[in-house]
């Protein structure tokens, strides 16, 4: 079925990016929106829009029914979930396709088996791809968590089955830690994401987080090489790379290949990710988890390969093939993505929703910025601090962060505290610069003063 008239069911940038790249597809978009969103940009953008509660994301984004039935009263034949919110609900895609509509994006029963980390782990292996030394199912009981972690050894990383963001992550030195600090993970899963389930998987010291973007029609799966996601800070990414100078062409080959056997083996459709952490001293790499969506770093991608990957969901949805081939998706050169969050960095990275004022924004060849910002629009306090992602490309990673240096001292938006100081300081950190980083690197990094030390 050819999509004609397309529902955004999210917020933000995404809504922004979502009806972009669906009116360039000449398909009519509507944009749902809370009461606290009434003025915000995908409002003005899109065709129609239609409100869908209060502010309250429970009531309104998070609200399934009044999702739905906005959907079916607009007469739109597809939803978009964008990320976050309901993008990985199997419940919410079973009430789309029992409804008669086209969720952009897998089927629910795709996301019920590779949006449980255990249940993807379980078809990861089955596919021939290498996993983290970890249970092989959900934790029965702490005392089955003491057993599993005694076989596999110490540290290890508890994890919710359900769900993602770094909710429900801790990581255990010893037995007493581990007794200690499950009850924590599968409390804080439990609130999160509605399900407690655990998992244990052997931690791995200063890995790199790794990820492979791949495309799929239900038939055919391909990749777009992948992305370095290792700048983290609290497990949130801050800094986004394509692709990964850390991997030799070898690897990078087996990497993005047992991606593809992957999506493949699971039937996938739409745009996902596979997440990895690799070990560069012994050049091994472990899958951990996979992202049934678009990801806030899917910009990098489309950098470098040209691929639209948005309007490439959109069209597989309806029943169309992929319109590229593995041997037609190439690199070309290198891309980098910064978070720009309404946040204090002086302050704890306080939150900092405010008033636009004037803006003043980069441009030029191989710059992007993706946002939902206007001069005079009020950020609401009630979601996701992130206001927008800078983005630029150049022929290698020297020259990227040397554009991106340049861009940041462009970059200014009046009326708020950003975390553009924070991407300021990276750039031009020696350890940056030389590639020499890792998952548990910022958080050290910001606790040393480099960020209140750079001018």
């Amino acid at each position: 079925m050819t999509i004609k008239r397309l529902f955004i069911a999210n917020r933000g940038e995404i809504a922004v990016r979502v009806i972009r790249a669906a009116q360039g597809l000449g398909i009519h978009t509507i944009q749902a929106y809370s009461e606290a969103d009434a003025d915000m940009l995908a409002v003005r953008m899109a065709d129609e829009a239609v409100c869908v509660g209060p502010a309250q994301a429970a009531q309104s984004y998070l609200n399934i029914q009044a999702l739905l039935r906005a959907a079916q009263d607009r007469d739109a034949d597809a939803v978009h979930p964008g990320y976050g919110f309901l993008a990985e609900n199997a419940d919410f895609v079973r009430a789309i396709e029992d409804a008669g509509l086209n969720f952009v994006g897998p089927s629910a029963s795709t996301i019920d088996r590779m949006g449980d980390k255990v249940s993807a782990r379980e078809a990861a292996q089955a596919a021939g791809v290498p996993v983290v030394p970890g249970s092989k199912g959900r934790i029965g009981s702490p005392e089955a968590a003491l057993g599993i972690a005694a076989k596999i050894g110490y540290p290890v990383m508890i994890k919710a089955s359900a769900g993602g963001g770094g909710k429900g992550i801790r990581v255990a030195q010893n037995a007493d830690e581990l007794a200690q600090l499950a009850p924590q993970a599968q409390a804080e899963a439990k609130a999160a994401f509605g399900d407690g389930g655990l998992y244990l998987e052997r931690a791995i010291r200063s890995p790199r987080h790794i990820e492979v973007q791949i495309l799929g029609d239900g038939t055919d799966a391909v990749h777009c090489f992948e992305r370095e996601c290792s700048m983290q800070r609290r497990r949130q990414k801050v800094w986004e790379e394509a692709g990964a100078v850390c991997l030799d062409d070898a690897t990078r080959d087996r990497l993005c290949a047992s991606a593809v056997a992957l999506a493949k083996a699971v039937n996938y459709v739409g745009a996902g990710t596979l997440e990895y952490l690799y070990d560069s001293a012994t050049k091994e790499y472990f899958f951990i988890e996979m992202n049934t969506r678009i990801q806030v770093e899917h910009p990098v991608t489309e950098m470098i390969t040209g691929v639209d990957l948005v309007q490439e969901m959109i069209r597989v949805s309806g029943g169309e093939k992929l319109s590229v081939t593995q041997d037609q998706i190439a690199r070309n050169g290198h891309a980098i993505e910064v978070r720009i969050n309404a946040e204090d960095p002086a302050l704890q990275f306080m939150p900092f929703p405010g008033q636009v004022g004037q803006m003043h924004l980069p441009a030029g060849d191989g710059i992007r910025f993706d946002h939902f910002l206007y001069e005079g629009y009020q950020i609401p306090p009630f979601y996701d601090s992130l206001l927008g992602k800078l983005i630029v490309h150049g022929k290698t990673r020297p020259d990227a962060i040397a554009k991106l240096a340049a861009a940041l001292d462009v970059l200014s938006i009046e009326g708020l505290k950003t975390t553009v100081p924070l991407h300021q300081a990276l750039v031009a950190d020696a350890s940056v610069l030389a590639d020499e980083f890792h998952t548990q690197w910022l958080e050290p990094w910001l606790d040393a003063g480099n960020l209140t030390a750079t001018p």
